[in-house]
This record gives C-alpha cells, structure tokens and sequence, in this order.
C-alpha cells in the first residue's frame, strides 16, 4: 500500500468513525442519562436519511432541508419522549427492550407508507462536488472531508454543553441522583425530554449528512445499530468520550481491514474476514477492560 492509499483509507476510516460517533453518542446519552435502552435507535439514523432525501426534493435545497430535519427531528423527539418513552423510566430493562423493539416495526412501517420501499439517492451539494487531487488518479471527495468537520463541531458542542452550562450540570446531575435534582425544585421530566430529543436528532443528522454518500433504503438504521452497540460497549457505557474514541477505533479497524491484504498459511485472513474485525476488537478490550475503556468499574 503506497502512501496516498494509506492517507486515503486513513481519511475515510476517521470519517467513518466519526459518522458512527454522531450516532452511537445520542444511543450512550440515552441510556447513562435516562437508563433507557433504546434499540430502535438505528431507525432515528433512517428517518434522517428518509427526511434529508424527502425535504431536499421538496424544498429544493440540502441547505434548507438540513435545518428544516433537524427541527422535525427535535419536535419528534419530543413527541416520542411524551408519548412512549417517561413510561419506561422505572421499568425493567426487558420492558425497555420489548418496547423498543416495537418501535422498531412502527417506524418500518411508517416509512413503507410514507416513503415507499424504492432505494433513493440525495444528491451532493454543488458547493461540495469537488475533489482534492492527491495523485494524478486519486482524489479524496470534498463533501467526505466536510462531514468530519460537522462531526467535530458536534463533538466539540456536545463537550461545552455537558462539562460547561448550567443544562450541563442539571444532566449530569439528573444522570447520578434523579431524587436530589426533583428536591431542587428541578423538572427532571423536561431534562430528560430534552436528552431524548437530543439523542434522536444526533441519530437523525447523522442520516441526513450521510445520505448523499450513500442510499437511502429500507432498514438502513437496523445495520448501523449493531455496530452503534458496539461503540458502546467499548467505550463505556454512558461515556461520550469513550464512544468517540471507539468509534475513531472501529472506523480504522474496519477500514483497514478491508483493504489491508493478510495471509497466513496460504490463507487471506484480510480482507475475507474484514467483518469480524470489529467484533475481534471489542472481545479484546473487553477481556482487558470488562467495562469499557472509559465505563465505570463494575
């Protein structure tokens, strides 16, 4: 592998593993903060994909779409919260699950309606056609490299909310001792309102920002689900740092692993078996780490 390869496959492991950040981060705020697990999760990331193709051809622009999604999203966040999801607060975590679950077929269902089964496509934004050139036959696509730079933004506020404003604090506080913050005269039903909402719209942008690069098909969000949990569980339940670092992680892994060529006895072991490359990865830390690399011991 020359170096322009490797800088190439390197650029899109980074872009990958931030793309799964953006996601995974509202499924580990959810469930820290609320202690919901939330498995329909994934669908959020569909209905961003869904809603960024409906409302670019609707209103003609990405530019306006993506705004106008990520406000969709946020009133559906909150809608759901108020509908479904405060039931589940004191609620065996199997019952989380079943219901989520559920969700999931509702939401299938509903973009089998609305939307239709067909895969579509969203088109890249003129602003961001182009392409570095970094040889005279490879180029690296402007609109990837932009992506990355929307996730770290969102990475960068996510860190400012938590760690630096007073809604900060509530949360973290709601998160540790939910009676103490309801003594304090503190509504912890509208903070957890708004961590759901936040979490679905992370989900949602992601799918919105990600559309363009690649289709838009039914059950897309069940496919990044897995791997979101994965995320998860390697960072730590509830650790948003750690979910950035084992997306960045699980990003090159994967990458790499699909281009990288191994043989051992004669036999490719890469790229034939790229897709357990991950899986490999989170079974090692977990040996070293039962927890997680930033969880809290058990």
């Amino acid at each position: 592998m020359d170096l322009t390869t490797f800088l190439i496959q390197l650029l899109n492991g980074v872009q990958y593993g931030l793309l799964l950040f953006l996601v995974s981060s509202g499924l580990t705020l959810v469930f820290g903060i609320m202690g919901i697990i939330n498995i329909a999760h994934g669908s959020f990331y569909m209905i961003g994909a869904y809603l960024a193709w409906s409302l670019t051809g609707a209103l003609g622009n990405f530019w306006i779409a993506l705004p106008a999604g990520i406000l969709l999203s946020v009133m559906i966040g909150m809608l759901l919260e108020w509908l479904v999801i405060r039931w589940l607060y004191r609620r065996d975590h199997l019952y989380q699950v079943l219901l989520t679950y559920g969700l999931i077929l509702v939401f299938e269902e509903l973009r089998s309606v609305i939307w239709g089964d067909d895969v579509r496509g969203v088109n890249v934004p003129q602003i961001l056609s182009a392409s570095i050139r970094l040889t005279d036959n490879q180029s690296y696509p402007v609109y990837r490299l932009w992506i990355s730079g929307i996730c770290l933004v969102v990475a960068a506020l996510m860190y400012w909310v938590i760690a630096k404003t007073r809604l900060g604090m509530v949360i973290r506080a709601g998160a540790s001792n939910r009676e103490m913050v309801q003594s304090l005269g503190i509504n912890i039903q509208v903070v957890y309102r708004i961590v759901f909402a936040a979490g679905l719209t992370l989900a949602a942008l992601a799918g919105m920002i990600a559309a363009p690069v690649s289709a838009v098909f039914p059950g897309m969000g069940n496919q990044i689900l897995i791997i979101c949990f994965v995320v998860v569980v390697i960072g730590g339940m509830g650790s948003v740092k750690g979910a950035l670092i084992a997306s960045l992680l699980i990003g090159l892994v994967d990458t790499f692993g699909k281009v990288v060529t191994l043989e051992i006895g004669g036999f490719k072991v890469l790229p034939e078996l790229s897709s357990m490359t991950v899986y490999v990865l989170m079974a090692a830390i977990l040996l070293w780490r039962p927890e997680g690399l930033f969880g809290r011991k058990l």
